[in-house]
């Protein structure tokens, strides 16, 4: 199977695409430590994946996941690095309407948690001496915004900067035989996609800007298959790269009111 013999953890992999992930990788045959937030209803331990409820803005939370992927499967190959979120709640939003609280904990959030979770994971490879592939989720609004519906400036700011930490990075480890890559989604439907969903204008809007299957909101289940081929030997020659998953939103003008 793709992804037989991998050891990998999931940041942010107890939600959305990172839990729709952690399933798929397991599936294709990987050991998977997600970690996140506790939430109701998750599916099982198993022998395939362990979860470990941390609050991955703590610095040393990443260490504890990847340290225990090591210690429970015996090795490490691969950070998938989904953890982020809407800033919203803090008061993401316009430039001219934003503070510097809410543009400080966006950032946190989206940027920090990836710069502190690439980093354990690129310290570990080096440590050990091997190979490995970091997959790091940005998201669409880092390149082609959207500003009728998605005015949150600081999540758009922390998606390109990951864009732009992963590339210096990638250049970087070539040599070292460490690949990192980044998949930037469209509108997905997961937890933070709530207030999309729930508004008609803005899924009428999406059936236009997504118009790949008829026009519609993406699948968590339909980011995983490239995730696991970055990770797998199969992305061997792969590195630097950003990949949209978008069903067309970064080719397409999209249609509102």
């Amino acid at each position: 199977m793709l992804l037989n013999n991998k050891h990998i953890v999931v940041a942010g992999g107890t939600s959305g695409i990172g839990l729709a992930a952690s399933k798929y990788f397991a599936d294709k045959g990987a050991k998977v430590v997600a970690v996140g937030k506790e939430f109701p209803n998750l599916p099982s331990s198993n022998g395939s994946i362990e979860y470990l409820f941390l609050d991955l803005k703590e610095e040393g939370n990443c260490k504890q996941a990847i340290d225990h992927c090591i210690e429970h499967y015996g090795d490490f190959d691969g950070l998938f690095h989904v953890a982020g979120g809407s800033g919203r709640s803090f008061g993401d939003g316009p430039l001219h309407e934003m503070s510097l609280d809410a543009w400080r904990a966006t950032l946190q959030l989206n940027l920090e948690t990836m710069m502190i979770s690439n980093r354990e994971a690129i310290s570990a490879f080096l440590n050990k001496g091997k190979r490995g592939s970091i997959v790091n989720l940005s998201s669409v609004l880092a390149t082609h915004p959207s500003p009728a519906f998605f005015s949150t400036h600081a999540y758009a700011a922390a998606k390109a900067a990951i864009i732009g930490l992963s590339t210096a990075a990638a250049a970087h480890y070539a040599k070292h035989n460490i690949r990192i890559n980044v998949i930037s989604p469209g509108l997905v439907e997961t937890p933070m996609s709530a207030r999309a969903t729930t508004d008609p204008a803005i899924m009428n809007f999406v059936k236009s800007k997504q118009p790949l299957d008829g026009g519609r909101i993406g699948r968590p289940e339909e980011i995983a298959p490239m995730a696991a081929l970055l990770l797998s030997d199969e992305g061997s020659f792969i590195t630097g790269q950003t990949i949209h998953i978008d069903g067309g939103w970064s080719v397409s003008e999209g249609q509102h009111s």
